[in-house]
């Protein structure tokens, strides 16, 4: 960690430890005025590691603004409990103070009574922006676009166009603005450096590029943010079936799609369903329930390893020494095969991989197992011998380890694509189910090889 990130998380913990002082002896007004002079996302990660009641006292007296930057900086779970034990009125002018997506996000988390009574109260303006977000999914591009855009008409000259935009008071700075027709139908897209360049009576339609990428309303939000980065966008135009602009994904939004993907991965890569709120607001029941069922299935798993212990029960009876041997091998196996399915997990979310790469993609993990297990093969074979185990057994170790190895990259390799070919998350192929699996194979594989080898 380097020198400036742990100077800003002192900082960031020093000013926690302050204001959490000041609202405990009661200084409420000194502990918001702390809170006012940071950065709206230092603010949320302070108010969000205070008590509920602490939350409540700090909120008194703070200015709508301030807490609608508070909001959009949290968690959207986070900010819908705290939206509820609001009085409808105070919430009712903090989300007109939030950028339209942001207000419905937290509106999508509530009661859809409390959501309509909430909209009634919002001035008209706004609740005409913010009332058609909320008709679309949370994981689909409505449900991330902001309705907030600014669209230039074609016959728009570039004086003009830049005389709307100095009027126009976003909360997201935009570099590049969509050009549409007189029945709002997607055109091109034009910078804010072509205008400035341009001659004063040049009509947009004559700079703009008619070139646009566009993503259509109902888009899964993981295709938006692999097509925003795979062509560096700042902002994405969404469209209807009319090709209609209904909508724009600004780069802070995929930021967030990119980092809830990530969450779910990581915890799919550790064998559980991921969270639907973060980790401290998730009852312990709601955990249990995202667990369990992945529990039993690595429990019934393993069960095909004792399996395979008890059929070569009379080998490990004549040559008790192999045994010892049993959690370096399996080990090694889950380790190999994990490395492989996440590096070709890796290869698929980046596009360097698809299913029809599926052959590529084994020869070249069996080469690659190959050369790891004949590696790691000679280690365990010097290795049992160093124990004091005869040529045979160390020969036994040292070929079944490569063996293992060998078959924990193939199989490493297809998982992953046969997940993606089943329309299956590949995370969930990875980690514990992987281990398992080659807990059981690797098992039978090295016992196979004992018996052969030492004539069993």
């Amino acid at each position: 960690m380097t020198t400036s990130q742990t100077t800003f998380e002192e900082r960031v913990d020093r000013l926690y430890r302050r204001i959490h002082t000041l609202l405990e002896r009661g200084e409420t007004r000194k502990a918001q005025t702390i809170l006012q002079a940071l950065l709206p996302a230092d603010q949320a990660e302070i108010f969000s590691e205070l008590d509920d009641d602490e939350q409540l006292q700090l909120l008194q007296g703070l200015a709508p603004e301030t807490i609608a930057d508070i909001l959009e900086h949290l968690e959207d779970e986070e900010a819908a409990e705290i939206a509820q034990r609001l009085p409808p009125e105070r919430l009712a002018d903090i989300l007109d103070e939030m950028d339209p997506d942001e207000a419905a996000d937290i509106l999508g988390d509530l009661e859809p009574q409390e959501a309509d009574h909430l909209l009634d109260l919002l001035s008209d303006e706004v609740e005409a922006e913010i009332r058609p977000l909320l008709l679309h999914p949370d994981e689909t591009a409505g449900g991330i676009m902001t309705s907030e855009y600014l669209a230039l008409g074609q016959h728009m000259w570039a004086e003009k166009a830049l005389k709307a935009i100095r009027e126009w008071s976003p909360d997201h700075d935009y570099l590049y603005y969509f050009v549409v027709d007189k029945d709002g139908h997607l055109l091109g897209v034009v910078s804010l450096l072509q205008l400035i360049k341009a001659e004063p009576k040049t009509e947009v339609k004559d700079i703009m590029d008619p070139n646009v990428i566009s993503v259509r309303v109902d888009a899964d939000q993981e295709a938006c943010a692999k097509l925003m980065a795979h062509y560096d966008l700042t902002a994405l135009p969404v469209v209807d079936e009319e090709n209609r602009l209904v909508g724009v994904i600004t780069i802070d939004d995929i930021i967030d799609v990119l980092e809830e993907e990530v969450t779910e991965d990581i915890q799919r890569f550790g064998g559980s369903e991921p969270l639907d709120k973060p980790y401290l607001l998730t009852s312990p029941l709601e955990v249990f329930r995202k667990r369990i069922g992945w529990l039993l299935l690595l429990f019934v798993t393993e069960m095909f390893t004792g399996t395979v212990l008890r059929h070569f029960e009379g080998v490990l009876a004549q040559v008790v020494a192999l045994s010892f041997y049993i959690p370096l091998l399996i080990g090694t196996g889950g380790n190999a095969g994990s490395q492989t399915t996440s590096t070709i997990i890796r290869a698929v979310a980046v596009g360097d991989l698809d299913v029809d790469d599926a052959w590529r993609a084994f020869r070249h993990e069996i080469t690659v197992g190959v050369l790891l297990g004949l590696g790691m093969g000679i280690v365990a074979f010097l290795r049992a011998l160093s124990w004091g185990s005869s040529v045979d057994i160390a020969l036994t170790v040292g070929i079944a380890i490569w063996a293992i190895v060998t078959w924990a990259n193939s199989i490493g390799s297809l998982l992953p694509l046969l997940a993606v070919k089943l329309k299956i998350d590949p995370a969930l192929v990875s980690g514990p189910l992987m281990s398992t699996l080659v807990d059981a194979t690797g098992l039978f594989i090295y016992l196979s090889v004992a018996k052969f080898i030492l004539h069993l």
